[in-house]
């Protein structure tokens, strides 16, 4: 977990290192990541995850509703494992979905993916056992890692919201490309979430 005087002392480093970003940190809400406890847990939250893709909002919402009605209230492994596929699919998920879903409990429940102990595992551990699995992408796991656990040095430069922040702090003229942004990011080593999180906030 972080404090508040921790991420504001990151990102004064941030803006020492490239005065584009001072505006952004003077006036632009602080960096929240790792400050309060997550309300969902890591099993929950990337279901949610998995849901949200491609859906709305809104139906990510209903989608997300009805899975726990299923589950007697509660998302567990234990209770979506419990799940017919046909049960899961009810919820409104595509094939597709059902599937990621299933794959990733039964993951969980055999121990190939020890979820519990995701917060003391690195990010690249964490990465390493949930990429494999079918529907996880890097940029999902990104997300959960930023959002869910609180990782500070996350860079997720495929994501177009932080490249065209990125852009804008920056004035530039053409968008800048996902390899180069991995480049800029390098002087930013151990606290690239917080610089995300401004280029978010700014584009």
């Amino acid at each position: 977990m972080s404090t508040p005087q921790q991420m504001s002392a990151l990102a004064r480093k941030v803006a020492k290192l490239d005065p584009a970003f001072a505006r952004a940190v003077k006036t632009l809400a602080p960096c929240p990541f790792g400050i309060e406890k997550p309300k969902s847990t890591n099993f929950q939250s990337l279901i949610r995850a998995i849901i949200a893709q491609q859906v709305s909002s809104k139906a990510a919402v209903t989608i997300g509703k009805r899975l726990t009605d299923l589950c007697g209230g509660r998302i567990t492994p234990e209770r979506v494992g419990a799940l017919s596929l046909q049960e899961i699919q009810s919820a409104g998920l595509t094939g597709a979905k059902v599937r990621t879903i299933s794959e990733f409990t039964t993951a969980i429940l055999n121990g190939s993916v020890q979820i519990k102990r995701f917060s003391y595992l690195s990010d690249d551990e964490i990465m390493a056992q949930l990429l494999p699995l079918f529907g996880f992408g890097k940029w999902t796991i990104e997300m959960f890692l930023i959002f869910q656990l609180g990782r500070i040095d996350i860079w997720p430069v495929d994501d177009l919201a932080v490249r065209r922040g990125w852009d804008i702090l920056h004035a530039n003229t053409e968008s800048i490309k996902p390899r180069a942004l991995m480049a800029e990011g390098e002087r930013f080593a151990g606290m690239r979430s917080v610089v995300a999180w401004y280029c978010w906030r700014a584009s």
